[in-house]
């Protein structure tokens, strides 16, 4: 059956009523969740896994892409209003499109990332639909020892280089294959890192790993940097019909199509994930630009909002294709959701395709649906958007634990698994403390107990001999690409510290004494500090002068 054939199945079952609601509640909260600062998808999928044990599964994956597609989308509506990335993401979106606000262009960087992330994110949908059933395909007549080789690729690119430092990101790494070691060996019988403790030995729930991280983690280091006092808002006031011009449009088409062809690949290899894409295309528009428009780089420029938005979307549609053929997650949300799949006996994989087309082409067919429903829901209702952002810190995060322990009590109804989380968030907040990457550590509990099935199994097709880790020819061209991917990924990492530097900083002493000149010459001065206070993060403190930031990774 042909990719079209089966595509169009994919679309019979996604138009069901009960599944385009389930498609228009994705959206609905990935958005609302992008649009929150601080609140990534990985932080929302993580918490609604247990939630969704309900549903079946068809169901729960088309949500859960409806959040991952909108979490990008709704990113944009924070960096651009609020001069607030939320993620590393969306820092160079922060840079021009806050400057177009603030000039009293935030209608037209609002749209141009909407209209942006459609494109970007339907041609990406369209690579994806027709390269997953091809690798898919090749991936069937793979061994253990080839299979352990993508193990091998995702544990040393992921671990080494979703983080600022080597050591830092392989120290998570190992803590992470420490976690997912955890529990009774299953060719032995022994207890391993139990510590005596007999709810261990079954090991502790990806679930429970993901909620602890993510959510709990989140809360406590955001808790821990909470400021008093109200976000200054900068207002949208013109109606969305009139918020592009036709010089927007013909500024805004071709950074589109190629911050398509950059974030796409970045996305389908781990080489830093959508913050890597983002800064490429940033670059890339900043060298492109055309004389007269290249001035307005650093004050406002709407290339460097589209470019780097698609390159973003394009990245998240990008990553799914090792996801759904090979099972191996380059982002920290598809590590989640790879822990969706196995919490309903799934493994993410080219069999996958097999042993489940019906709900693969209904999730292949969810994210064109999806890509619809998010342009009609951020351009007119924007302004709905935006009052989300006016919720108190402190009862969202509260929100947020109370969702977090809920989630971990129903993971296995047990209150040790509620301790679990709690020091697993006690964990997280100390690695975002010290600049630890969070992303490999959940890579490693994932895939650790995969990768070691594997190599025992290859192992014992070798009859002990290591070499015949190497022997087929798969295994070797996958140990070279591995060295082609470290090299490259090292070399945009090297272009993307180098655009970092080149940042503005933040000069605090300087805002000081614009807000005293505001309220002493203004009459509104409350409304004037609103719209030219600039609300510091530690991401964008990172960015204007990089030491090693928190470290919570990218999700595209």
């Amino acid at each position: 059956m042909d990719t079209l054939t089966l595509l169009l199945e994919g679309f019979a079952t996604a138009l069901q009523p009960i599944y385009l609601l389930y498609a228009l509640l994705g959206v609905m909260l990935g958005t609302a969740v992008g649009v929150l600062p601080g609140i990534g998808p990985a932080m929302t999928v993580a918490l609604l896994l247990p939630i969704t044990y309900a549903l079946e599964p068809t169901a729960a994956f088309i949500v859960f892409a409806g959040i991952y597609y909108g979490g990008m989308y709704g990113g944009s509506t924070t960096s651009i209003l609020l001069n607030t990335p939320g993620e590393s993401a969306s820092i160079v979106t922060a840079l021009e499109g806050n400057k177009m606000a603030r000039a009293g262009r935030g209608a037209a960087a609002l749209a141009t990332a909407a209209i942006g992330s459609f494109v970007a994110g339907t041609i990406a949908t369209v690579l994806l639909t027709l390269l997953a059933p091809t690798i898919a395909r090749l991936a069937v007549g793979l061994g253990p020892a080839d299979y352990f080789a993508l193990m091998v690729i995702a544990f040393l690119t992921v671990g080494a280089l979703l983080g600022d430092s080597l050591w830092r990101g392989m120290v998570s790494l190992s803590l992470g294959l420490f976690i997912g070691l955890i529990g009774v060996d299953t060719l032995t019988g022994q207890s391993r890192f139990t510590f005596g403790v007999p709810q261990l030995g079954d090991g502790i729930d990806v679930v429970i790993v993901a909620v602890g991280l993510f959510a709990l983690g989140e809360a406590l280091y955001v808790g821990s940097r909470l400021r008093n006092g109200e976000i200054p808002l900068i207002p949208i006031t013109r109606g969305w019909r009139t918020w592009m011009r036709r010089s927007d449009w013909a500024r805004s088409w071709r950074p589109w199509l190629r911050g398509t062809a950059i974030g796409f690949p970045i996305g389908t290899i781990p080489a830093g994930g959508a913050d890597v894409a983002t800064f490429l295309s940033y670059a890339s528009e900043r060298s492109l630009a055309k004389p007269e428009y290249k001035q307005q780089f650093g004050r406002g420029a709407i290339e460097g909002v589209a470019g780097p938005e698609a390159a973003n979307n394009a990245a998240a549609a990008g990553v799914l294709v090792p996801l759904l053929t090979l099972g191996i997650p380059t982002s920290a949300t598809a590590a989640i959701i790879i822990s969706a799949f196995q919490s309903y006996g799934l493994q993410p994989g080219p069999r996958l395709f097999d042993t489940q087309p019906a709900l693969v082409w209904a999730l292949i067919a969810s994210l064109y649906i999806g890509n619809i429903l998010l342009l009609v829901l951020n351009l007119p209702l924007v302004g709905m958007w935006v009052k989300l952002l006016q919720i108190p810190r402190p009862y969202l995060y509260a929100g947020i634990l109370a969702f977090a322990g809920l989630g971990a009590y129903a993971a296995n109804f047990t209150v040790f698994d509620i301790g679990v989380i709690l020091v697993l968030g006690v964990l997280g907040f100390f690695m975002r403390r010290q600049g630890f990457p969070i992303a490999p550590l959940v890579v490693g509990a994932i895939l650790g107990p995969m990768a070691e099935e594997q190599l025992r199994k290859a192992m014992q097709i070798g009859q002990g001999d290591p070499a015949y880790l190497v022997h087929s020819p798969f295994a070797i061209v996958a140990y070279g690409l591995m060295i082609l991917i470290v090299v490259l990924a090292l070399w945009l990492k090297r272009r993307r510290a180098r655009y970092e530097a080149q940042l503005p900083p933040v000069d605090t002493v300087a805002i000081a004494a614009l807000d005293e000149e505001i309220e002493s010459h203004q009459p509104h001065p409350q409304q004037d500090r609103g719209r030219l206070s600039t609300q510091i993060t530690p991401i964008q403190r990172r960015s204007a002068d990089p030491p090693e930031g928190p470290g919570t990774g990218s999700d595209g």
